[in-house]
C-alpha cells in the first residue's frame, strides 16, 4: 500500500481520489477547505498547496503527487505560478513523481487533430500559463531532479464537471432551447472524467510514462447539436433546439462577467473542428476510452441528482 498525494478535490482530484482508494492505495486529498471524496482510505487536509514547506511535509514518503488543482479561470496568470513551483518543489525535496492534469490550451488555434508532437504555440495568456508550467517541470525533469508526467483532456464530461456542457445540457434536461457560444456542427472531442483519473494514476505509476505529456484516452469527436441530442434520448426527453450565440454578444458579456470575458482567448476551440488524437496512450498506457453514452448516462445522473437538492 502506497501513499498518493492529491492537489485539488474538484472533479478530477475526487475521481483519482476514488479511483486510487478502491485499488487499495491510502489517499491524502490536499484542499484549501479539507474537502475530497467521503471513503475510509482518503484522508482529507485542508492547506494552501502553494506553501512549499507545508505541500512537501504532506508529500513526505507519497509515491506520487498529483496536480488536479484548478484556479478560478480568470485567476490562472495570478494563481498558477506560484502553485506550479510548489508542487515542484515539494515533488524535488522527497524524490516524489509529480503527474499533472493538463488540457490542450498549450497548443492553441490548429487546423487537424492535436497530437503530443503538436507545437505548443500558444499565444493566449491561458495557454501561456499551461506552457511554462509544463516547461519548468519537463527541464527539471531533464536535469534529474525530478519526475515528471502530464496529462491533457478535452472538454469534460462526468460527474461534477464543468464546460460547455454544462451550458448545453441543463437546458436539454429543461426542454429549453439551447445557446451555446459554439459553432453547433463542428466536431469536437470530449473527455471523460473517469478516463482522465485512469490515465494520471497510469502515467504517475509507469516508469515508461515520465518524462513526456499524454493525451487522455477518448471517444470519437461528436457535434454539439450530435452531443445534445444523444443525451436527450438517454434522459428521455425531447430532441433539443439548438442556437448558436454570436461572438459579440460573448465579447459583450465578458464587459461585466470575467468568466465570459475569458472564454474571448478560447473561442477558438469551438468555431471550427476541434480534435484530439489520443492513440498514444491508448497503446502505450492500455487504456481504452469509456464510451461517449456512458459518460453522458453519468453526467446527465449528477444533473438530475444535483437539481433534486435545490
Amino acid at each position: 500500500m502506497s501513499l498518493h498525494v492529491i492537489v485539488g478535490a474538484g472533479p478530477v482530484g475526487t475521481a483519482t481520489a476514488r479511483l486510487l482508494a478502491e485499488r487499495g492505495e491510502r489517499v491524502r486529498v490536499v484542499s484549501r477547505r479539507g474537502a475530497g471524496p467521503d471513503h475510509p482510505a482518503v484522508e482529507r487536509v485542508a492547506a494552501d498547496a502553494t506553501d512549499a514547506d507545508r505541500l512537501t511535509a504532506l508529500t513526505t514518503g507519497a509515491a506520487a503527487l498529483y496536480n488536479c488543482a484548478n484556479p478560478a479561470y480568470h485567476r490562472w496568470p495570478v494563481d498558477w505560478p506560484p502553485l506550479a513551483a510548489a508542487l515542484l518543489n515539494a515533488a524535488e525535496r522527497n524524490g516524489v513523481v509529480l503527474a499533472t492534469v493538463g488540457n490542450l490550451y498549450g497548443y492553441g488555434p490548429v487546423d487537424a487533430p492535436m497530437t503530443e508532437a503538436t507545437p505548443l504555440a500558444a499565444t493566449g495568456t491561458k495557454g501561456r500559463v499551461r506552457n511554462r508550467m509544463w516547461a519548468d517541470a519537463l527541464a527539471a525533469h531533464q536535469a534529474g531532479k525530478v519526475r515528471v508526467t502530464e496529462v491533457r483532456g478535452s472538454d469534460y464530461l462526468g460527474a461534477g464537471t464543468t464546460s460547455l456542457t454544462t451550458m448545453v445540457l441543463p437546458a436539454v434536461l429543461a426542454g429549453r432551447r439551447v445557446i451555446v457560444p459554439a459553432d453547433v456542427d463542428a466536431p469536437h472531442t470530449f473527455t471523460y472524467v473517469g478516463d482522465v483519473a485512469r490515465t494520471v494514476v497510469a502515467a504517475a505509476t509507469s516508469e515508461r510514462a515520465w518524462g513526456r505529456a499524454w493525451h487522455v484516452p477518448s471517444p470519437p469527436a461528436v457535434t454539439v447539436r450530435d452531443l445534445a441530442t444523444r443525451a436527450a434520448t438517454l434522459a428521455g426527453v425531447p430532441a433539443p433546439r439548438m442556437t448558436r450565440l454570436p461572438y459579440a454578444a460573448v465579447w459583450l458579456g465578458g464587459l461585466v462577467n470575467p468568466f465570459a470575458r475569458e472564454l474571448r482567448e478560447t473561442a477558438y476551440q469551438f468555431d471550427r473542428p476541434y480534435l484530439m488524437d489520443s492513440t498514444a496512450a491508448e497503446r502505450a498506457l492500455g487504456i481504452a476510452p469509456t464510451p461517449l453514452d456512458e459518460a453522458l448516462a453519468e453526467t446527465i445522473g449528477a444533473l438530475r441528482a444535483g437539481a433534486a437538492k435545490r
